[in-house]
């Protein structure tokens, strides 16, 4: 009978939506959870007939569930102080591995590290970002698992440039040194203090140059491998820049600067083709001394004010143990050693779908694209409309307890309808089986 038919729906109906409620407050502090709504649509009438004016008169067959759409508004953001933890600012979703060779999505970054390094999700599936070579991201590689070298150590780099910002005293007489040091390192990440001593000459505005390492630091049993320290000269103009650099050996000096034919830097070969050179048995160095600073002027100057060195730089170091990792705004996953040195390892892969709501949830906070979805977009933070990462963060549920709360007296007064519904239904039903007997 549609008088117990009807009620009946929406009953269902109102039962869906009561789960609905039920779920998004259950999930109130569940990680980047977004809140459902619960949407209603009428059945199908039927005509019974129709008014003298010809218009249909007809009846409905109750409710159904329309649809149960997510809202996919920002959640608020909130510190956590915990590296592994990841939150999204803006629209899309991090790209996890299913294990079977696809991709889930998901926003929920609270992560965590595998034994073997890997960054991976509540639920253990692998977080996935753009591989880096030497600390070079690159984003046309095909995704892979992001790894951070827990438990490594990084190789040390041996100094092949330095540079340094000094001003030599225009008034100092000419004959008395003045020794600068600057710490380079070999092959195996051993330190060495090379020493460059600049002394004035009697030619006003000349000052000779030499660099040296210790005799300690090279080989007994190399020693021929000692090389003398290397010498030359250095020319201001009565500006106090430097304008020239002859280097020892060199039958004429050259200019310094960026034009064509100028030079930007000074060899210093310290036996670089040469084997167990060093104590250590690493091999010889070959430094350039860049002359110029980012701007291209040069940072050696001579003037009348005391003779110092403001700052040195060199690109050597020595090996260092894995500490710790940070995610920049962009997804950069960088890894941080004891020797002071940090190393880009990776990018934390995002991605967005042009319809949200056509997503499959399948629990854990992960989604899948289905035909009403799209096919998935990946790209990186910032890019392509895609959200921005906040690192040692995460994002909380959307949930508005005040919202459920009054969507849930609602669907409590529309299920007490219905169920009202169905028992007058019972009692005209019953009146009318007595008025048989």
């Amino acid at each position: 009978m549609a008088s117990f038919s009807i009620p009946l729906t929406g009953l269902e109906a109102d039962s869906t939506a009561l789960n609905t409620i039920a779920n998004d407050l259950a999930n109130m502090n569940t990680t980047a959870f977004k809140a459902e709504s619960t949407n209603f649509s009428d059945l199908f009438y039927q005509q019974i007939g129709s008014t003298g004016s010809g218009d249909p008169i007809q009846v409905g067959a109750g409710v159904k569930v329309a649809s149960n759409e997510i809202a996919f508004t920002q959640g608020s953001i909130n510190s956590t102080g915990n590296s592994t933890d990841v939150a999204l600012n803006g629209s899309g979703f991090f790209v996890v591995s299913n294990g079977d060779g696809g991709y889930e999505y998901s926003r929920a970054g609270n992560f965590s590290l595998a034994s073997n390094g890997d960054l991976v999700t509540s639920n253990g599936l692998n977080v996935m970002g753009y591989p880096a070579v030497n600390g070079v991201v690159n984003t046309d590689a095909p995704l892979t698992a992001v790894n951070v070298p827990v438990g490594q150590v990084q190789e040390p780099q041996a100094t092949t440039t330095m540079n340094m910002t000094a001003n030599l005293d225009s008034t100092t007489a000419a004959g008395t040194p003045f020794p600068a040091e600057v710490t380079v390192y070999d092959s195996l990440g051993e330190p060495h203090t090379a020493t460059i001593t600049f002394t004035p000459t009697a030619i006003t505005n000349t000052w000779d140059y030499s660099v040296s390492l210790p005799a300690a630091d090279y080989s007994a049993a190399a020693p021929d491998a000692a090389p003398a320290a290397i010498t030359g000269t250095m020319t201001f103009d009565q500006n106090g820049n430097l304008t020239q650099v002859q280097p020892t050996g060199q039958p004429a000096p050259s200019n310094v600067g960026t034009a064509a034919g100028d030079v930007q830097s000074i060899g210093l070969n310290f036996n670089p083709a040469a084997t167990n050179v060093f104590v250590d048995g690493a091999a010889g160095l070959n430094i350039q001394w860049n002359l110029l600073g980012a701007a291209g002027t040069p940072t050696i100057s001579q003037v009348d004010t005391t003779s110092a060195v403001s700052a040195t730089t060199q690109n050597g170091y020595a090996s260092g143990q894995y500490q710790s990792f940070t995610i920049g705004s962009d997804g950069t996953v960088t890894a941080s050693y004891s020797n002071g040195q940090t190393q880009n390892v990776g990018q934390l892969a995002l991605a967005n779908v042009t319809n949200n709501q056509g997503l499959s949830l399948l629990g854990n906070g992960d989604y899948a694209t289905t035909l009403a979805s799209g096919t998935a977009v990946v790209g990186t933070s910032g890019t392509g409309g895609l959200a921005t990462v906040q690192d040692d963060a995460l994002e909380a549920s959307n949930v508005n307890i005040s919202t459920e709360f009054s969507d849930l007296i609602v669907a409590q007064r529309a299920f007490e309808a219905n169920a009202k519904s169905v028992t007058t239904f019972d009692t005209v039903t019953q009146d009318t089986i007595n008025m048989v007997h």
